[in-house]
């Protein structure tokens, strides 16, 4: 974290000059058995993809909405700081219908189509792998995006002050973001979460806050479904310092 950082974009630039081959997300599904390991240059470099696929091939631009109908999950991960690279607003769990972009799951599909605008899927499946067959309206997230460029660039300016996250109700602007993820983070922590993206605290343990203080996130979709003890072994194996469940 600098001084400069006003954004969650500004963090993800940041850690990628301090350290880019420190873990960032580590991620696990206890339905499927997955588990992906991102350091930040790998992540740094979805993060470029999609916001290029987003600005260029979807015409998302400062002030517009996206509604991200997606789990926690290292994929959501990805398309939340793209949308801060770009000055998209990320309407975590929100309307479709009001949004010029939506961005949907497979269980998600059938509302997401009330999108009027750009409607992107993510199949979700291991190693970031595309649909047998794409959904009728949508485009493929993991066949869009592999072509699209290493480097982003913003067409316009991203203003820290304007809105940048709508979580549970609540709108915050990059900055706020940024100041409530450094209040939330332990410096240097990795940090387990098994929360939802659907609240803020999801959000900040499952992602701003291990950015914003140098650390990193073992983020566990499904974690219901393991046990206590499988729990205890991913602690120590992962050198988890935080947990959040």
């Amino acid at each position: 974290m600098n001084a400069t950082d006003r954004t969650p974009a500004d963090l993800l630039r940041s850690a990628l000059a301090a350290d880019p081959g420190r873990p960032l997300v580590t991620f696990y599904d206890d339905a499927t058995g997955e588990r992906v390991e991102l350091s930040v240059a790998t992540f740094a470099n979805w993060v470029a993809k999609t916001a290029n696929l987003l600005q260029g091939d979807l015409g998302a631009g400062p002030g517009d909405r996206v509604a991200v109908l997606l789990p926690a999950h290292w994929q959501t991960a990805v398309w939340l700081l793209a949308c801060s690279s770009v000055g998209v607003v990320a309407d975590v769990g929100g309307d479709p219908s009001g949004a010029d972009v939506v961005v949907s799951g497979p269980e998600s599909l059938d509302v997401a189509r009330t999108c009027g605008g750009e409607r992107v899927a993510l199949a979700l499946r291991p190693l970031g792998g595309r649909f047998p067959q794409t959904p009728a309206g949508f485009v493929d997230y993991a066949v869009e995006v592999p072509g699209q460029g290493d480097r982003f660039v913003a067409f316009s300016p991203v203003d820290p002050e304007e809105p940048a996250l709508v979580v549970g109700g609540s709108e915050f602007t990059g900055a706020e973001v940024v100041e409530r993820a450094l209040a939330d983070g332990d410096a240097g922590a990795r940090v387990l979460s098994g929360l939802s993206y659907d609240r803020w605290e999801g959000l900040s343990a499952g992602l701003y806050a291990p950015l914003a203080s140098g650390g990193s996130v073992v983020l566990c979709r499904n974690l219901d479904q393991l046990g206590e003890e499988s729990l205890t072994k991913r602690v120590e194996s992962e050198r988890v310092t935080v947990s959040r469940l």
